[in-house]
């Protein structure tokens, strides 16, 4: 049963057969049913125009016509999803969680992976992949030497996302100098290569991560259990029982003692608390038992 809350008839300055109430109905519906997202009433004008670009690039006259198209075509679904929920995502964005991760998670992740134990990590929703490379380096650390050392060990994380073209950027690992102003400048120094007027990621930090196009509220291939999950700012495009269900998804996910962070605005609520206990600002770690 669709979610969506209905549009104006009209639409100041569009003419209703480009673009009506029934499209806007028509791509909420979608929306909620592939990755969970609510248009809620007032949000006609954002949809229109985060998707009237690839409306143009599809080339189809109108938004019914582009709709014709997600109902048949993934990877098109998965380009408009991205336009929806796109936000403003950047290196080191709430830093507080990489430094907490550096001091209370970093320190036993070593130690096991000394021992020949694994370590996984997840970055679920990377987007881009700022927020992936930015948790690798804080693993790796500024010692490029031990860094590398580290690196050898069983330690994998798996960077995530719905829509393959922000997957593409992620994994070329290629970015303007300026976008990395906010990681520690030793991190930048031992873990960048310039290339022209950009920074790529050093092979040993990429050589960690595994991306995957994958939709939170899908199935989930993975076998093992994750020490960390990281999924910021994703879950404020879902309703209340749609991230209540992800989040307890996530704590099963988690070993015992494992980590999980969300986004500054989210909070764990729900049958997730049975297993989760708050560890600072938007910081979970999952019970011992």
């Amino acid at each position: 049963m669709s979610t969506a809350v209905a549009a104006p008839e009209t639409l100041p300055g569009i003419s209703p057969g480009v673009y009506s109430a029934e499209d806007f109905a028509a791509v909420s519906e979608i929306a909620h049913r592939e990755a969970g997202i609510v248009l809620a009433e007032g949000k006609a004008m954002l949809v229109y125009s985060r998707l009237a670009p690839l409306v143009r690039d599809s080339g189809c006259a109108t938004f019914g016509s582009y709709i014709l198209r997600l109902r048949e075509d993934a990877a098109e679904r998965g380009r408009a999803i991205m336009a929806l929920t796109t936000n403003h995502t950047f290196f080191y964005r709430e830093a507080h969680h990489f430094a907490h991760f550096a001091d209370h998670v970093r320190p036993g992740m070593i130690a096991r992976l000394g021992r020949g134990e694994k370590a996984r990590l997840w970055s679920a929703g990377c987007s881009s992949g700022e927020e992936t490379w930015s948790l690798l380096m804080t693993l790796l650390g500024p010692d490029r030497i031990a860094g590398e050392r580290i690196s050898r060990g069983d330690l994998r994380l798996l960077a995530s996302d719905l829509a393959e073209h922000a997957l593409h950027k992620a994994e070329a690992a290629r970015y303007r100098a300026e976008e990395l102003k906010a990681v520690p400048e030793p991190l930048t120094r031992a873990w960048t290569v310039p290339s022209g007027n950009d920074l790529e990621i050093a092979p040993p930090v990429r050589a960690l991560a595994r991306f995957r196009t994958l939709n939170l509220l899908g199935r989930w291939p993975m076998q093992g259990k994750f020490d960390v999950i990281f999924c910021r700012n994703v879950m404020i495009y879902f309703d209340n029982p749609t991230k209540e269900r992800l989040v307890a998804r996530f704590a099963e996910a988690l070993v015992p003692g494992g980590w999980l962070y969300v986004g500054h605005s989210e909070r764990v609520t729900g049958p997730a608390l049975d297993l989760l206990a708050s560890a600072g600002p938007t910081i979970y770690r999952r019970s011992e038992a």
